[in-house]
């Protein structure tokens, strides 16, 4: 058994060896929700840069703050603005999975002249499974934007 687990040992350090690893054994990927620009700061071709960078694409331009604390049976309110041409539509997450109308839970929407949404999520009362992360994503034909907010409790003593 120990020689097994020797082989093993020597196994995984020749490994990191021969593809040039130190340290943490596990590779650093990027998310597929992590949307940026390339390594170089430029895209290859001037097609790209002009898809990416549109002007007409759907820009979140108002969005509330990040890290929210909220009192156990009160309200829970979140509100996005974006623009867009055409207007985009705001679709809202929690911890990664799309959030649908419930009892205690309502979303607003509003249009602002031809080319403004905005969108407010509320859940009233909130409870102890409201706690999480929540993202509302602008999206229309030539691009998305997000904003995230994270939620945790208190409890209010009297």
């Amino acid at each position: 058994m120990k020689t097994c687990m020797l082989y093993l040992l020597l196994f995984i350090f020749s490994a990191d060896m021969v593809s040039g690893r130190r340290g943490r054994a596990r590779s650093r990927t990027k998310s597929k929700f992590q949307i940026g620009l390339p390594i170089t700061g430029k895209y290859r071709d001037p097609e790209s840069d002009q898809y990416y960078n549109n002007n007409n694409g759907a820009k979140i331009t108002l969005a509330s703050h990040f890290d929210y604390e909220y009192v156990l049976g009160h309200k829970i309110a979140f509100v996005c603005v974006a623009r867009g041409n055409p207007r985009p539509i705001i679709t809202w997450y929690k911890d990664g999975s799309e959030i649908f109308t419930h009892m205690y839970l309502n979303i607003h929407e509003w249009t602002i002249g031809i080319d403004k949404i905005k969108s407010k999520l509320e859940i009233d009362p909130a409870t102890q499974m409201d706690a999480g992360v929540y993202e509302c994503t602008a999206d229309n034909m030539y691009s998305l934007d997000r904003r995230s907010f994270k939620t945790d409790f208190s409890i209010a003593f009297d």
